[in-house]
């Protein structure tokens, strides 16, 4: 029995390669679009489904030709295809030929009120897609038109399963190659201000809130995370603070603490939420700790000789010392915004030895950075940064711009960028430009800030590392040890922008960290209040349907503002290109009419 040829051709075809081939399948799976390989089920969507529907291919298939002819019905359903084509295109020549004639009679006797309407109409249609699409931009950060295209419409053009088919393959592919990469979390501020005397002061200044609901509502759950247990079952006041930290209105929250100090006054959970949200100043704050700090050892030294009978007892011993060690960091940070340096660093250092989970969540070497930064202590504050600036272990904002501005720290004051240019730099510059990259490279935010060429805000609860809520955040308190060392911000003023030549495609790949995340945008919207313009990496370009559409708006509108004025030019304007556009058309009709009877013609236009 012989080899079918078209099987042959099958056979020796060479696919394109699996990479090329899912170029486009890792944006959107779904999609085809150019630029990419398209897969053989893309091509065989449509064929597939007129197989299906066409049951005579089936019947033609003898067991005989099964085999040796399997794609009959292939060979078949392109004839039809051709000659339905056929048959569409001269349709189409005959109705333009008949459509173009009539039109050149009904445009003849338009008045130029018609075209100053019509093109008119046309501007304000323009415009009206063109505000749309700049607002849906502006939001979403992406063209409304060309999201409709590629989720709604490609799909369906693609091919029904076979796609969807592709779209699962091709999503495990990459989810198996993709899966080392973090994905964007949300960490809570090492440094977050208090809100009744911080955070609220500038709501009574500036009638702005500082804090989104999704920051808070972040909040609410730590809250509930740190200071809540299994163990408070049947006990009012631990309750009463349960439902305390999930309420939004802080009013509530607040008479909810007093309600459950009234129960049992050594409630420690109750004088944190007074002390964060009742205080309007940082002594308050303090004292109010410190009563909390008092009942919390009491309550963590009793529970730590019960932490072995159950599990609800262990669980209640891990919620007093989460309590415990909340304490003392607020205090900590409490004493460093009142100038009790020592003390704070003191304090600082004494946390970091602990090993409970809540430390992972903390950060507390961030604010032990920030404490000897303050006081100059640059040798203890690159000790820290040894330990903790390791491979191993996650990075942040603060460790690489610390790492950056004490290397920097030692060539600064002398260096200039027109003698450097010229001599070259010394090692010590190079490795202080190569730790600005890094820094730069991991949150790319943070030099505007630095530099004061965008506003700062107060910092959010929770940044996104990596994000605009983390550069904002740094900045904030760390600004001033930038300018404390002088030429530092000189330095980085002059070498911050040469990141972006080291890394053209950041989405795409990275230099020393992992390809920037496309998800801080909006993580940060959300962190950040709504009066902030959020600072986007990189810079997006206009899409292509927001410059058509200003284009086609401009267009029109000049065309309507010409008729308008200049009606008979503009009039026999109109004529001469539709004579123009006529020409190919009846070039196209003479030469049918020369190759086919003109009986043909005379029944086809009956038709």
């Amino acid at each position: 029995m012989g080899v079918h040829p078209a099987r042959i051709l099958r056979q020796r075809s060479i696919p394109p390669p699996s990479g090329l081939r899912r170029r486009v399948g890792e944006e959107d799976p779904g999609w085809w679009g150019a630029g990419s390989w398209p897969d053989e089920k893309n091509l065989s969507g449509w064929r597939a489904e007129w197989r299906s529907r066409g049951m005579w291919c089936r019947e033609m298939e003898t067991p005989e030709t099964k085999d040796d002819n399997p794609r009959v019905c292939d060979v078949m359903s392109v004839m039809v295809y051709v000659t339905v084509f056929i048959l569409l295109l001269l349709f189409a020549v005959f109705m333009s030929f008949f459509t173009v004639i009539s039109a050149t009679v009904f445009l003849s006797t338009l008045t130029p009120k018609f075209y100053v309407a019509l093109t008119g109409t046309s501007s304000l249609i323009s415009g009206l897609i063109l505000i749309f699409e700049w607002w849906y931009f502006r939001k979403y950060g992406t063209s409304f038109i060309e999201q409709v295209s590629l989720n709604h419409l490609s799909p369906w053009i693609g091919g029904g399963e076979n796609n969807a088919a592709e779209s699962t393959t091709t999503n495990s592919n990459n989810n198996n190659n993709q899966q080392s990469v973090p994905e964007c979390k949300v960490w809570r501020n090492p440094l977050n201000l208090f809100r009744g005397s911080e955070y609220q002061r500038l709501t009574w200044s500036t009638k702005k809130e500082p804090l989104t609901y999704y920051d808070m509502n972040l909040s609410a759950q730590d809250h509930q995370t740190f200071f809540t247990c299994e163990a408070d079952a049947g006990k009012p006041e631990y309750e009463i603070m349960q439902t305390a930290w999930r309420e939004r209105n802080p009013e509530v929250r607040i008479k909810s603490a007093r309600s459950a100090l009234d129960l049992n006054p050594e409630c420690a959970s109750a004088y944190i939420l007074l002390a964060e949200e009742e205080c309007t100043s940082i002594v308050e704050v303090e004292k109010k700790l410190k009563i909390a700090l008092k009942h919390a050892e009491n309550n963590y030294r009793k529970s730590q000789l019960t932490q072995h009978q159950s599990s609800a007892m262990e669980a209640l011993h891990r919620r007093d010392t989460n309590v415990f060690i909340y304490i003392k960091r607020r205090l900590a940070m409490c004493a460093r915004k009142l100038g009790k340096m020592k003390e704070a660093i003191k304090m600082f250092r004494e946390l970091t030895k602990e090993v409970p989970p809540i430390m992972n969540v903390l950060n507390l070497h961030e604010n032990l950075l920030e404490a000897l930064l303050k006081v100059e202590a640059y040798a203890d504050a690159q000790a820290v940064l040894a330990k903790y600036d390791d491979i191993a272990l996650p990075k942040s904002a603060t460790i690489c711009y610390t790492a950056a501005l004490l290397k920097a720290r030692a060539v600064a004051d002398k260096f200039s960028p027109d003698i450097a240019s010229k001599r070259g730099l010394t090692a010590a510059e190079m490795a202080a430009v190569e730790a600005i990259h890094r820094a730069v490279e991991f949150n790319p935010h943070v030099p505007k800030y630095l530099l004061e060429m965008k506003p700062l805000i107060l910092p959010p609860e929770h940044i996104l590392k990596r994000g605009d809520s983390e550069a904002i955040a740094y900045a904030f308190f760390h600004l001033q040890h930038w300018k404390r060392v002088e030429g530092a911000l000189n330095l980085l003023h002059c070498t911050w922008e040469g990141t972006f030549r080291i890394i053209p495609y950041p989405l795409e790949k990275g230099h020393l960290f992992y390809p920037y995340p496309t998800c801080t945008e909006c993580a940060d919207r959300e962190l950040l209040p709504s009066f902030h313009e959020v600072s986007v990496y990189p810079k997006k370009e206009l899409p292509f349907f927001i410059v058509f559409t200003a284009g086609l708006c401009s267009f029109t509108a000049l065309l309507a503002l010409l008729t308008h004025q200049y009606p008979e030019p503009m009039g026999a304007l109109a004529k001469t290109l539709l004579s123009w556009w006529y020409v190919p058309i009846q070039y196209v009709l003479e030469k049918l009419e020369a190759v086919l009877p003109s009986n043909l013609l005379h029944h086809l236009s009956r038709i």
